[in-house]
């Protein structure tokens, strides 16, 4: 099974400025991510779109490829990852062949473990190349979440529990944005990463699920890799 790995990422970082190649613990975020992936079986390549030449660099230099610059119509705020993704998949595949499977991982998640990308995999080639996406337990159920119409509150989805205790609530989980594997035929054709029967890949620790978005996110990432870091020694 051949799979092409992609990373995207931008330069612009409104929250956290030039949030892809700061330092974490001595390594630029970016690079947890390639890390991540080097050496994994079925993985033909990394390929990072980005329109930042420092990006493209420093991913250069971890091992990944990096062809081109981003087009600018892909890489705005509005910018669709799907089409993201097709742009970088239509050219890889001219230039090195036909793949099963593009595998979208996200810089903004650097404790994505190997050993949870290798899970991945094999749910795909497990579950006849069913799209795979990665989700967490939602720490804010919906069945306790409000909404607020008219000044008034109103239950989110109706006919929810309110008296059920914490521990007798179904269980509900949230994309994480870690993994996203998907057959080029269904990216295309649905235009979607979620159209069509979706296998989960439960991620339960709530380190390795972490998506970096906020300012406070990346303080927790550092207080967590220092303290790891600390371990090891």
């Amino acid at each position: 099974m051949k799979i092409l790995a992609l990373i995207t990422a931008r330069g612009g970082s409104k929250r956290i400025p030039n949030k892809n190649i700061k330092s974490l613990c001595g390594k630029p975020l970016i690079e947890w991510s390639i890390d991540a992936l080097n050496g994994i079986d079925n993985i033909c390549d990394t390929l990072v779109s980005t329109d930042s030449e420092p990006i493209a660099k420093i991913s250069n230099k971890a091992g990944a490829m990096v062809p081109w610059l981003r087009p600018k119509n892909l890489s705005e705020d509005s910018s669709s990852s799907v089409d993201v993704a097709i742009h970088a998949l239509d050219w890889y595949q001219e230039n090195y062949g036909r793949v099963d499977g593009l595998l979208l991982i996200q810089p903004t998640s650097p404790f994505r473990s190997k050993e949870t990308i290798k899970k991945g995999i094999d749910l795909f080639k497990n579950n006849n190349k069913k799209t795979v996406i990665s989700l967490s337990p939602s720490k804010d159920h919906p069945f306790w979440c409000y909404k607020i119409k008219g000044g008034l509150i109103e239950r989110f989805i109706d006919n929810g529990e309110k008296h059920l205790r914490s521990q007798d609530l179904p269980k509900a989980f949230v994309l994480n944005g870690a993994f996203y594997l998907i057959t080029p035929k269904n990216l295309v054709s649905n235009h979607s990463f979620y159209e069509g029967s979706i296998v989960p890949l439960l991620m339960d620790d709530q380190i390795e699920s972490l998506d970096i978005d906020t300012k406070l996110d990346w303080e927790f990432a550092e207080l967590f890799c220092s303290k790891a870091f600390k371990e090891d020694l």
